[in-house]
């Protein structure tokens, strides 16, 4: 029998956000009943959730309805249905009501996060920012983040060869960084002394950023001062310090336990294992992660959206969050079951951010 449309579930011709109301309510029944438990839900179930009359039989028409469009599936051979990933993308988009917070959420978030400022590092704040954030949406939390925040201490040039010299960061937390800078023709080694000295006067408890804005201006103020293989070797340290790439990037996973939390089957358990094994593999979170930072907002991944966490079936939700200067600098945000609270997510991650950004500075 052809398949017919005997309660008009879609005007002719019409897209997916034009169905009528009353397959939009059956719809969105299915979706929140998945999102709050996890499980399948049928026809008899809705009739008596939705709150136009409708027969358990007149349900199941739009059910199949909503099945051929793709919005939903009956999982093994249950006789209850779930949203697939299309239909959750659809419902996020076209249906749900993201709300903002109310006085009271705010005011809980902002206290918990706020209080994390007096934290002895920007890494050591973001930390405590995500446990509070893994908490209020019992999810794991993750913050994507420059290495730059950490505040230095000192500098040393070491020489390698005549034409390569190794550069030792330490920062005020005890972190060293070690890197390679290529050194200018003929550069003698009171050259190498001299610029440690200078960097040294100068960039103690500052960031990186912070470091590399001040010696800018320092070098140009100081050009009389330096000879000219001294102030090319401070230009070349400069220019390596300027951060932003993958690899001057830190992931910082908080939360992972709430995860294990209301697993309903061993399907469950494997698709928590299988994105644990995602965020081990933090290359591909950190390029998943910078995808958010040249939007504005909140940017929301589900399921197969990103390749990353396909076989997971997870779905991400990340907000940039900026610097004194306004600068994105980070992303922020939580990893979880496609299941998530959206609604409730959405605006928590987007007001966390902005906490975030504040006590930056930005």
């Amino acid at each position: 029998m052809a398949h017919h449309d005997p309660i008009h579930l879609i005007a002719p011709r019409a897209g997916l956000a034009q169905l009528n109301e009353r397959s939009r309510d059956i719809f969105r029944q299915i979706v929140e009943s998945y999102l709050a438990t996890g499980e399948p839900v049928g026809s008899r179930n809705i009739s008596r959730l939705i709150a136009m009359p409708l027969s358990p039989a007149s349900v199941r028409n739009v059910m199949a309805d909503l099945e051929q469009l793709g919005l939903i599936y009956a999982p093994h051979t249950s006789a209850g249905r779930l949203p697939t990933e299309l239909g959750l993308r659809f419902f996020v988009d076209a249906l749900m009501q993201v709300g903002d917070l109310n006085d009271a959420e705010r005011q809980a978030i902002q206290s918990q996060l706020t209080s994390v400022g007096h934290a002895q590092s920007v890494e050591a704040a973001l930390e405590e920012a995500l446990t509070r954030l893994s908490g209020l949406t019992r999810a794991a939390a993750v913050v994507l983040t420059p290495k730059s925040n950490a505040r230095l201490k000192h500098i040393e040039f070491v020489r390698l060869e005549p034409e390569k010299a190794l550069v030792i960061l330490v920062g005020e937390d005890g972190q060293v960084e070690n890197r390679v800078l290529a050194l200018p023709p003929g550069v003698p080694s009171s050259a190498l002394t001299e610029a440690g000295n200078f960097l040294n006067a100068r960039i103690r408890g500052r960031t990186l950023a912070e470091a590399r804005l001040e010696l800018e201006t320092a070098l140009g103020e100081a050009r009389t001062e330096l000879d000219q293989l001294t102030q090319k070797v401070i230009s070349a340290g400069i220019a390596s310090w300027s951060g932003g790439e993958n690899e001057d990037r830190q992931l910082i996973v908080r939360g992972h336990a709430n995860l294990l939390e209301d697993l309903h089957a061993l399907e469950d358990l494997e698709r928590v294992r299988l994105l644990f094994e995602d965020l081990e593999t933090k290359r591909g979170v950190i390029d998943l992660l910078g995808r958010a930072e040249t939007a504005e907002g909140v940017r929301i991944f589900i399921g197969s959206e990103n390749k990353l966490f396909s076989l997971s079936g997870s779905s991400t939700i990340i907000s940039p969050y900026r610097d004194a200067e306004g600068r994105i600098v980070g992303v922020l945000g939580v990893i979880g079951p496609t299941r998530l609270n959206y609604a409730r997510v959405i605006p928590t991650v987007d007001y966390a951010a902005r906490i975030v950004s504040r006590l930056l500075g930005g």
